[in-house]
Order: C-alpha cells, then sequence, then structure tokens
C-alpha cells in the first residue's frame, strides 16, 4: 500500500508540474498576442482601488471640490460620449466617472482601468475649442473600453504573478498591484499602439455627432504649435508626452482616419469654441 501511495504522490506531482508548466506557456502565449488575463469585473475592481488611493492623495491629485458648474461640464461632455455611440459595450458595467483636477501646471488627462477619467484643468485651459477637450475624452473612455492599463498589465507583471491568481496563493495581488501602480509606475505610459487605437475609437465615437470628430487633431496641433514657438517641449507638456507619446506617424494616422469619412467632417464646424471660451472663464484663477 505504501509503494501504491508513494507512486501516486510522484504521478501527482509530475501531473501538478506538468499542468504549472503548460499553464506558463498558455500564459506566454496570451501576451505575446496583446491579450488580456484579467477579466472585466477585474478592471473595475482595480480602478475602484486605484480611485481610492487617489482621493486619498489630495497633495499629488487635488481633485476640484467646489465650481460645480466645471465639474459638470466635464461630466456631460463625458456623458454625451457614453450616450451618443453604439461602440461603447461597457457602460452598463464600468461606473464611468469623469473628474476634475485642479491643476494648471500640467497639461495632462488620463484614465484607471473601470472608466475612471480625470482632466486637469491645465488642460482645459490649454485648449481652444469644446471638440479638443471631448476628443480628448473620448480617447480616454476608450482607454478603458479597449481595457488597455490591464493588457499592460498581463505583460509586465510575468508569468509568476500569474500563476499566483490560478494557484490561489496571493489573494491579496490585485490590491498590490494598484498599489505599484499608484506610487511608482505612473500609471504605466501608454504604447503607440494603443495610443493610435485610443485615436481611432475617439473619432469613431464622435462620427456622426454634433462635434467634429477630428477634434483629438486640434489638441496635437496646439502641441506642435507649442513646441515650435519655444524650440523644445515645454515642461507643462512633458508629463502628457511621457505616458501619451505623439510621433509624427500618430498624427498621420489621425489624418488618414478622417480621411475615410464620407462626407469628410469640415474641421471648420462643430468645434463650438464660443461655449468653451465661456466655460475657460469660469475655471479658478
Amino acid at each position: 500500500m505504501t509503494v501504491i501511495r508513494n507512486k501516486f504522490r510522484k504521478n501527482f506531482a509530475g501531473l501538478t508540474t506538468l499542468i504549472l508548466i503548460s499553464s506558463a506557456f498558455v500564459i506566454s502565449g496570451i501576451y505575446s498576442c496583446s491579450s488580456n488575463i484579467y477579466s472585466v469585473d477585474d478592471d473595475v475592481k482595480l480602478g475602484k482601488e486605484i480611485e481610492q488611493q487617489i482621493n486619498e492623495d489630495p497633495k499629488q491629485f487635488p481633485i476640484m471640490k467646489d465650481h460645480q458648474e466645471i465639474k459638470n461640464y466635464v461630466n456631460g461632455l463625458g456623458r454625451y460620449v457614453l450616450n451618443n455611440s453604439n461602440l461603447i459595450k461597457y457602460k452598463s458595467i464600468f461606473p464611468y466617472k469623469f473628474e476634475v483636477i485642479q491643476d494648471d501646471s500640467t497639461v495632462n488627462a488620463f484614465c484607471i482601468p473601470g472608466g475612471y477619467i480625470y482632466v486637469y484643468t491645465g488642460l482645459m485651459k490649454f485648449l481652444d475649442n469644446e471638440a479638443a477637450l471631448i476628443g480628448v475624452i473620448g480617447h480616454e473612455i476608450a482607454h478603458a473600453e479597449r481595457r488597455h492599463m490591464t493588457q499592460r498589465l498581463t505583460s509586465y507583471y510575468g508569468v509568476s504573478i500569474i500563476l499566483s491568481f490560478i494557484l490561489g496563493s496571493n489573494p491579496s495581488a490585485l490590491g498590490e498591484i494598484a498599489a505599484n501602480l499608484f506610487v511608482g509606475l505612473g500609471f504605466l505610459a501608454n504604447s503607440r499602439a494603443d495610443e493610435e487605437e485610443a485615436d481611432n475609437y475617439s473619432i469613431s465615437y464622435l462620427t456622426g455627432t454634433k462635434y467634429f470628430p477630428g477634434g483629438i487633431l486640434n489638441f496635437f496641433d496646439k502641441i506642435r504649435e507649442e513646441q515650435k514657438k519655444k524650440g523644445q517641449t515645454p515642461g507643462d507638456l512633458e508629463r502628457l508626452l511621457a505616458t501619451h507619446p505623439l510621433p509624427q506617424d500618430r498624427i498621420d494616422n489621425v489624418n488618414l482616419k478622417l480621411s475615410k469619412i464620407k462626407p469628410r467632417p469640415d474641421p471648420n464646424k462643430g468645434l463650438f469654441k464660443n461655449e468653451y471660451q465661456q466655460m475657460k472663464e469660469k475655471l479658478p484663477k
């Protein structure tokens, strides 16, 4: 009987090892294909974890508390995108929150999993029209919808932490990942492929609406204008370009995407410049 037990243990150990090795190969194949081992529910949980840490750090992320009209304005633009595109499939699953960070020195916006989107007042003051801002917001919604951050996490953390999920040996791993993202990784810079995909979806979300769908292009033009004017990238744009790279082929891609829309949208219509200037006058000085 002892011999049988020992033989069984050896066979079981061999089977377990085989399963783990097979899992490792499968997982390696997954993130070589830019897939995602996280579930949609994981996106929501991870987003809530990071949101809580953002709210607990008002020095780094001074979320706007007053100026309800400004907060409603940004939320209204976000809701407009959600309500006017049938391409957004997680609108009933992701909580989707649109917050304003009161920081004029930073020209940026970012998204964390689950549709938590943050817009800096520095970005709002930098832009010239409403189409550009809603284009940026659409871009960030696309990062949430395409689940870019958890795709990158799948590649970043490697087989070891993924196996800990499979074996159930590290149930707090999601919270640890959220903490690492918040403290040390700067939300992970977007890849050029992610940026291009988010640009494409931003245009698609706004096609057929009252807005010029290439509003994101107005944003690019402003960045290039500032770089040309100052002969270098201004300091307030460095953080933006570190997480949202802007190579020429990204601009070319947006122009190509717009050229394929029939009839081609007029870049001088649907910008809502006057409405935007009225909003900017209400921003805190």
